[in-house]
């Protein structure tokens, strides 16, 4: 299933009836200001679990990131901040960023990296940060990007639905996404390192 958005203005039924596929555990494809992105429930290990065979690789290996509707919903998964890595993310905040940070217990296992850490986005897209309010709790979340795939099925929606629709439960039209990826930022472990450039740009 095919359901349009309009960023601007995301229809609140619609975002609605999204968050409720996610909250029975299904799995969704959304737009975020970088790649479209594979997103369920962070309540559904099964769901996370599809997703990682829908990117062809094992659930031990994938890497995930949590998707926060603001940074007061983030802090709720991470230890403590200290203020440089606060002012930081409140500077970068929401934007096309990836944050690698320490997870707190109330980040299961599985979805964290062999270090504890767990990558965290609050991308400015009013569509995702719609959705994420409704579901009401951070969604799993990894790009649709795969080995050898064309950029048009990276970035447009009816595209993507032509390859993923039938394993998924729907994939959401906000219209044509980016080709470039999250700048990863790694702040695990005191200080910030960059460990892929991509579209967001760190303050100097």
């Amino acid at each position: 299933m095919l359901v349009k958005l309009y960023p601007d203005n995301p229809n609140s039924r619609e975002v609605n009836k999204i968050a409720d596929v996610l909250n029975q555990g299904g799995i969704v494809v959304i737009p975020t200001d970088t790649l479209y992105a594979f997103a369920c429930s962070m309540q559904f290990k099964k769901a996370v679990e599809t997703i990682a065979q829908l990117k062809g690789f094992s659930l031990k290996k994938a890497k995930y990131s949590m998707l926060c509707a603001d940074l007061s919903q983030l802090s709720e998964y991470v230890r403590p901040l200290d203020k440089d890595t606060f002012s930081l993310l409140r500077e970068c905040l929401p934007g096309p960023f990836t944050f690698i940070m320490d997870a707190n217990n109330e980040v299961p296992r599985n979805y964290q990296n062999a270090n504890k850490t767990i990558g965290l986005r609050v991308p400015a897209n009013p569509i995702s940060h719609a959705i994420v309010e409704a579901v009401g709790c951070p969604l799993i979340v990894t790009s649709v990007r795969q080995e050898d795939m064309e950029s048009e099925y990276l970035t447009d929606p009816e595209l993507i639905h032509e390859a993923f629709g039938r394993r998924v439960d729907l994939v959401v039209d906000g219209g044509i996404g980016e080709e470039e990826p999250s700048t990863v930022v790694d702040c695990s472990g005191g200080g910030f390192e960059v460990i892929r450039q991509g579209k967001g740009i760190l303050p100097e």
